[in-house]
């Protein structure tokens, strides 16, 4: 579905370098990093509104250079950047930019609009953060895309409607034909829900795998500071003292066997980020 071949970018003194992934149909991607990694300038390369200046972007098999209009039907997009007009309803709203897709339903918009319980005749101006949001994710399902593109949407939802959205996304792939990335720094939700996790760290690539890979990659292991100390160095991604101990995380190998005095466990995916970011700027 998704598939970026060794792309850069240069944005005044910020680079995106080198960034290559694969998010093949029915499957869902999140990408992590920290604030001012590059996440929505990655985002914004995908969607076609930056051009890459190395390497190439394709969206189910086609390329913007030759597909731009027909890769565009194909993007559902929750951005924070205002995309409608303030003064007009939702429906009107939907309605002018629906022209732009052959496959927009009002149907569907509406049903989506009562799912998420906003009101077609209520204006944009009036909506808050979290309703703007919602109103933009209802519009991006009401054209049936086949790829969903999301900047940080669900720190603006309240809890309850936090597990709406990701009902819905799953939804979205069940089928197997659609798929997701979704840019978020509330990684506990993608504990839950992402099958591939891309990490970038000031415009690099740091891995980009399935999340199962993923987690049999890492470790963290707790404990005795002297029994830290004992870790193979290499393997030592980042390790930090704490009033109890010392913890680290490390490069897991099926060959590894650990002290019992230590504690082993899979790290979240903040976890993580964490350990793996403090590494990085070591």
């Amino acid at each position: 579905m998704l598939k970026l071949d060794d792309i850069s970018k240069h944005l005044g003194t910020f680079h995106i370098e080198h960034i290559s992934l694969e998010l093949p149909p029915g499957y869902i991607m999140g990408l992590i990093g920290a604030n001012g990694a590059g996440k929505t300038t990655l985002l914004h390369l995908i969607l076609g509104l930056y051009k890459p200046e190395t390497g190439k972007i394709f969206i189910d098999g086609m390329d913007y250079e030759t597909k731009e209009r027909e890769i565009q039907e194909l993007l559902g997009v929750v951005l924070s950047e205002e995309l409608f007009y303030g003064a007009d309803t939702l429906l009107q709203n939907a309605e002018y930019y629906g022209k732009y897709y052959r496959n927009y339903e009002r149907p569907l918009l509406l049903e989506y609009l009562e799912r998420f319980t906003l009101l077609p005749d209520q204006k944009c101006s009036q909506l808050s953060r979290g309703e703007m949001l919602k109103f933009q994710f209802a519009f991006a399902l009401s054209h049936h895309p086949k790829l969903l593109v999301l900047d940080e949407p669900t720190a603006n939802f309240d809890p309850e409607f936090r597990s709406e959205f990701f009902a819905v996304l799953k939804e979205f792939i069940a089928e197997g034909t659609s798929s997701v990335i979704l840019a978020t720094h509330l990684t506990e939700d993608l504990d839950r829900i992402a099958d591939y996790i891309t990490y970038i760290d000031r415009g690099k690539m740091v891995f980009a795998e399935d999340i199962e890979t993923v987690r049999e990659q890492y470790r963290l292991v707790m404990g005795e500071t002297y029994k830290i100390k004992l870790l193979p160095r290499e393997s030592i991604i980042y390790k930090e003292e704490t009033f109890y101990g010392t913890r680290a995380l490390i490069r897991h190998r099926k060959r590894n066997v650990y002290d019992k005095a230590v504690t082993v466990t899979i790290p979240s995916i903040e976890e993580l980020m964490y350990f793996m970011t403090k590494g990085r700027k070591k």
